[in-house]
């Protein structure tokens, strides 16, 4: 997943893939683990995309506490 995809999600599509890589992530433990993976970088790119989007939404609410705070 590109970054410039997870910048263009909303906060709701951003939580519900977060809750989508973390249970893939569980799976693919799995499968490494009992030697069922083809392809170990799976795991680290999913990795990787977990935190693009949790990079991502802690920016919107570090910039939502700002905006607050100006006010």
């Amino acid at each position: 997943m590109k970054a410039k995809q997870v910048h263009e999600m909303t906060d709701k599509e951003l939580q519900n893939k977060l809750n989508e890589l973390k249970s893939e992530l569980f799976f693919l433990r799995f499968k490494n683990a009992t030697n069922q993976l083809t392809n170990p970088m799976v795991l680290v790119e999913t990795r990787r995309d977990i935190a693009r989007i949790k990079t991502v939404i802690r920016q919107r609410e570090l910039a939502a506490q700002k905006a607050n705070a100006n006010d």
